[in-house]
């Protein structure tokens, strides 16, 4: 059993990180920031242009959270330290686990901050949009994407977003061939940017009538849901808009009328679609939202020749260009390229316990040392 000393050691380890959150996280200046945003809404006619207002409101909860999680840890922090010193007074045993529990209580809200730190790209707030496409295979490839889409439905369940099924094109036996959905909540793209690329399994196919082992591929493609305050021009000649009806279960709209668009951007061949609104109208602003957020990242890259990286890897959903490998047989692995994090327990991945190589990734790429895949 752990000690007394042993906890107050590994407390005074984390003094260090404490103060260096204060800095990173800019908690004067933001406090600063808070002061001058709310002497702003006291001026006359702040509430008359509304779409200032209600950029003052979203970076004024932005900073407020900032500030109330700062400011628990460091309640936490001393919190802990009184709760050492009356459990070295009372010097019993069997109190040692409510102080290791608050002292992992800090280790915990420490991790969660120092992520913060890290989320500072422009869109990192943002909803995202995930795209799933099926890679040569036939059913194999198919299920595996559908596998995917289950995981990161889990992922998004255990930490609170809303997830909204935007787009399903069926497998021919099982499984999907494509698939798009919302995520929709706090810091969801920051977290999930990770996860864009080509995923690979390798395991003994339930397919297969003699049970032999098959690599399959799928492709993740991540991308944030724009602000209403970005523009893009989109030519009206440059869409190519096909109707089709909506498949699966969803009452008796569904399959009834041919509500499903998707939308063809003709010069770059970037295509989405939604199926799970109620109304063609509705599911084409849900896909010219897709479009959009796709044109954007074209746009920032500013070269013509990347558009195959934003388009995604349709293209290359093969051996070489994976990101992550999940090994299902001869042994059990998940493995990340870009980082080398590994799970040996896949069912849990599966299942959507996917924070250790989201956090792997973010604190690799905020230190320069991804690796190429």
């Amino acid at each position: 059993m752990i000690t007394i000393d042993e906890l107050k050691m590994k407390l005074g380890g984390f003094e260090t990180a404490v103060k260096d959150l204060r800095d990173a996280l800019s908690i004067e200046a933001s406090e600063k920031r808070v002061a001058e945003l709310e002497h702003q809404m006291t001026m006359p006619g702040f509430f008359d242009d509304q779409e200032k207002s209600q950029k003052v409101y979203a970076e004024m909860s932005d900073l407020k959270g900032k500030l109330e999680r700062y400011n628990k840890l460091s309640t936490q922090y001393e919190e802990a330290q009184t709760l050492l010193e009356m459990l070295e007074e009372e010097n019993d045993p069997a109190l040692i686990p409510e102080g290791e529990e608050a002292v992992d209580g800090v280790e915990k809200a420490i991790d969660e901050l120092q992520l913060m730190t890290m989320l500072n790209g422009e869109y990192d707030h943002a909803n995202a949009i995930l795209t799933f496409h099926a890679g040569t295979g036939g059913t194999e490839a198919q299920d595996w994407a559908d596998m995917l889409l289950r995981m990161y439905k889990r992922w998004a369940d255990a930490h609170g977003y809303a997830v909204e099924i935007l787009d399903v094109l069926d497998g021919d036996e099982a499984g999907i061939k494509s698939a798009s959905m919302m995520v929709k909540g706090a810091n969801a793209y920051g977290m999930l940017k990770s996860e864009n690329g080509v995923h690979r399994l390798v395991r003994i196919s339930p397919f297969d009538a003699n049970a032999r082992r098959q690599t399959s591929f799928a492709s993740l493609e991540v991308m944030p849901e724009l602000d209403n305050n970005i523009k893009i021009e989109i030519n009206p000649a440059d869409i190519e808009m096909q109707v089709y009806r909506s498949s699966g279960a969803g009452g008796q709209h569904i399959n009834k009328t041919s509500s499903a668009v998707r939308l063809i951007h003709k010069p770059t061949g970037i295509v989405t679609a939604c199926q799970t609104q109620r109304s063609q109208l509705q599911n084409r602003e849900y896909a010219m939202e897709m479009m959009k957020a796709k044109l954007y990242q074209i746009a920032l890259q500013q070269h013509k020749e990347k558009i195959d990286d934003i388009k995604g890897v349709q293209n290359e959903i093969a051996w070489g260009h994976q990101i992550r490998s999940y090994v299902f047989m001869p042994y059990t692995l998940v493995k990340d390229h870009r980082t080398n994090f590994e799970n040996g327990n896949v069912q849990a991945v599966m299942d959507g316990d996917l924070d250790g190589f989201i956090y792997a990734y973010l604190k690799a790429s905020s230190r320069g040392e991804l690796e190429e895949v």
